[in-house]
């Protein structure tokens, strides 16, 4: 077994040390999430908090970690009565973000169920779990299912295996602990709430502290176990202070002017439902017992608050998480006068290691400097993704806007600086055509695990879902000749079937928006980018990875690569600017190169095609015959495409839905994409492939989210 990296050398994160910290000393905090850009230690630190917590009591022999003081009397491998006891280390359970559903909860052996009656049951990562810590790294990327099962483990406390009736339930109470990088996706709000605290966490700047880092990770690389040694006095005084603050726990008393701050707070910030208050109470109580006080203060009020509200407190995945600090102060202020008596002072028993207030932070680490020179505390508005795309320059001169239907701008306009995106609106669903086979999703329909039952084959591999009617179906012929005699069915593995069901996938959207001088009116394209944020937020919800190719002047660029980030296409529109030329064929084609790579990379997720424009095309020789070839490219390669008219105007060119007949896809205007639309209630618009009729790209607003 590797030598893990000691938790006391990890060098700054004082945040993301405290709030791993504080969930050692109170599990009942409900788990932390990392968030941060990649290389900033955010899984070294959580994999070394294992070494730091307390041993646990578990029944000899249960695979299920049961409680010897009480043990599950619904375990699977119960009961246990007068059965033995063992202390064992806590567990560190990694969940890998690519896990089946049988490898979480646990796996039934369903031939054994049906032709023996037996429950022979596998454990999985859950039951491994069980009173320990259960660990996602890129937990934005986990599958929805998982995350559902996630859920319902964590909301009840157990879990559940159910197959054709067959169902085995067994305790499931673990420390949730999820690390991610926020430029890769966001998080489900469902998930996002479960967690108690969050914490963000950036690369120090201060040459010196990098110095350090670099120097231990060397160090340890060099020798795990020698590097691990010099750290183990440091690691042995952090795991008895823990111990000791779980003692205390009990003892400290949250008063009812820590309580009416809690909820002052929580209300003053309008944070959906009562689990923050509960965990902002938690972390409180948590935080004066890991700083050796029996009474909660306003700075343990203050330091819950930084920790446990900012991921509550988003409204949309666009917004950044974080809190505003002067409004959190004045909200404490109202309280400040009417301070609980503490009968250690305003700031308990002297504590080096905690700064002033009582807000409690991790231990120095050790002789060989406590982490270096300080460490800046990690900004807690940092926004969900990074957009490192310099902000284009405003110019005084700015260019007339061309008159709606009239000529295309000529070469020669100056740019316009970014337009704000208009208000985002609920959108049609715009799915693609035929059965596809892709990640689990909620746009178009797919061949997946879960979702409505739609026929049987024989299993490859090990069977998940079994379609019972088909395996009974199956081995009824052959039970006379197996020798049946009593009345239950003699069943072979040749007689299992598996269910096949279909469900809805993501997609890959991708967006070529024109940023030309002809959408260079500021309210249309204020309009436009509302339209196009509103298509990213349906992205978000259906769980589609987006790109953004922008098109004007003389070319077109891929302004953010197929990411799960929406946010970050989010920032990167916002910033748009417009101006020049339309070359319309050279957006078409950067985003025929961009979709060609994708299928090589994920020949499974089908793409969806969103073109933005007015179908005007400038530039060259005959611009719109280059359109109209390239265009043919994508419907050649049978692309589900829509073109999101942005022509306004009395006198319409109707260049669109010209642009979208050669793309043999659909034309639609920004008043029909809205969901409560007049128009189009219900669009079915026929895809021309070869002249055979195969499939639909369709606005339905009655499944639009």
């Amino acid at each position: 077994m590797s030598t893990p990296f000691p938790f006391t050398a990890v060098v700054g994160m004082d945040d993301l040390r405290l709030g791993l910290l504080l969930n050692a000393v109170s599990p009942a905090v409900g788990g932390v999430l990392v968030r941060g850009e990649k290389g900033t230690a955010k899984s070294t630190a959580v994999r070394a908090l294992a070494a730091l917590l307390p041993e646990v009591p578990v029944v000899t022999g249960c695979r299920f970690s049961c409680d010897p003081a009480a043990p599950d009397p619904r375990c699977p491998d119960g009961p246990h009565g007068g059965a033995s006891a063992e202390a064992r280390a806590a567990r560190m359970v990694e969940l890998p973000v690519g896990a089946s559903e049988d490898r979480l909860v646990g796996a039934l052996d369903i031939e054994r169920a049906l032709s023996e009656g037996v429950k022979a049951f596998e454990p999985g990562l859950l039951a491994d779990a069980h009173r320990g810590v259960l660990y996602v790294d890129e937990v934005n990327l986990l599958h929805d299912h998982l995350v559902d099962l996630l859920l319902d483990a964590a909301a009840m406390g157990a879990s559940y295996v159910e197959r054709e009736g067959v169902s085995v339930r067994h305790a499931a109470r673990f420390l949730l602990v999820g690390t991610m990088n926020p430029e890769e996706g966001e998080l489900r709000p469902q998930l996002l709430d479960r967690f108690g605290l969050t914490v963000e966490v950036a690369a120090s700047r201060e040459p010196d502290l990098r110095v350090e880092v670099v120097r231990r990770r060397l160090a340890y690389d060099d020798d795990p176990a020698g590097f691990a040694a010099r750290w183990a006095g440091e690691e042995s005084a952090l795991r008895e202070r823990i111990v000791a603050a779980r003692a205390l726990l009990p003892g400290v008393r949250l008063g009812d002017t820590a309580l009416r701050r809690i909820a002052a707070t929580c209300a003053a910030f309008e944070v959906d439902g009562m689990r923050a208050d509960i965990v902002m109470a938690r972390t409180a109580t948590a935080l004066a017992a890991w700083a050796g006080r029996t009474d909660v203060t306003a700075d343990d009020v203050r330091q819950a608050a930084l920790l446990a509200l900012p991921h509550r407190r988003r409204r949309n995945p666009f917004d950044a998480p974080g809190l505003d600090e002067e409004k959190l102060d004045d909200t404490l202020e109202e309280f400040r006068g009417d301070e609980d008596p503490d009968p250690d002072g305003p700031d308990g028993p002297d504590d080096p290691e905690g700064p002033g207030g009582g807000g409690g932070r991790p231990p120095s680490n050790g002789p060989d400097g406590p982490d270096g020179p300080e460490a800046p505390d990690t900004p807690a508005q940092d926004g969900p993704a990074r957009d490192d795309t310099p902000a284009p320059q405003e110019t005084d001169a700015q260019p007339e806007p061309q008159p709606e239907g009239g000529q295309p701008q000529r070469a020669g306009s100056g740019e316009q600086s970014p337009v704000r995106s208009a208000e985002p609106f609920r959108t049609k669903v715009l799915s693609v055509p035929g059965l596809g086979e892709g990640a689990a999703g909620r746009r178009s329909r797919a061949r997946t695990e879960r979702g409505r039952t739609t026929g049987s084959r024989r299993p490859r591999g090990a069977l998940t879902k079994l379609h019972l009617a088909a395996t009974v179906q199956a081995a009824a012929p052959h039970q006379r000749a197996r020798g049946r005699s009593g009345p239950g069915l003699v069943v072979r593995r040749d007689d299992l079937r598996q269910a096949t069901r279909e469900g809805r996938e993501g997609n890959l959207v991708l967006f070529v928006v024109d940023a030309s001088g002809s959408m260079a009116a500021r309210r249309r394209m204020s309009a436009v980018k509302g339209a196009v944020l509103s298509l990213l937020l349906d992205a978000y919800q259906r769980r589609d990875k987006v790109g953004l190719v922008t098109f004007r002047g003389k070319d077109a660029e891929l302004a953010l690569p197929p990411t799960s980030s929406v946010d970050a296409a989010a920032a990167r529109l916002e910033s748009l600017p417009t101006g020049g030329r339309t070359p319309l064929a050279a957006g078409l084609l950067k985003a025929h190169d961009v979709l060609r790579v994708e299928r090589m990379r994920d020949p499974a997720r089908r793409p969806l095609l969103l073109v933005v424009t007015d179908g005007r095309a400038t530039g060259g020789q005959d611009p719109v015959a280059l359109a109209a070839r390239a265009a043919r490219l994508h419907a050649a390669d049978g692309t589900a495409s829509v073109v999101v008219d942005c022509e306004a105007g009395p006198v319409r060119l109707g260049l669109a839905a010209s642009l979208a007949g050669d793309l043999a896809g659909t034309a639609i205007t920004l008043d029909e994409l809205r969901a409560d639309s007049i128009a189009g209630l219900v669009r079915d618009v026929q895809q021309r492939s070869d002249g055979h009729r195969d499939g639909y790209v369709t606005t339905d607003p009655r499944r639009a989210a």
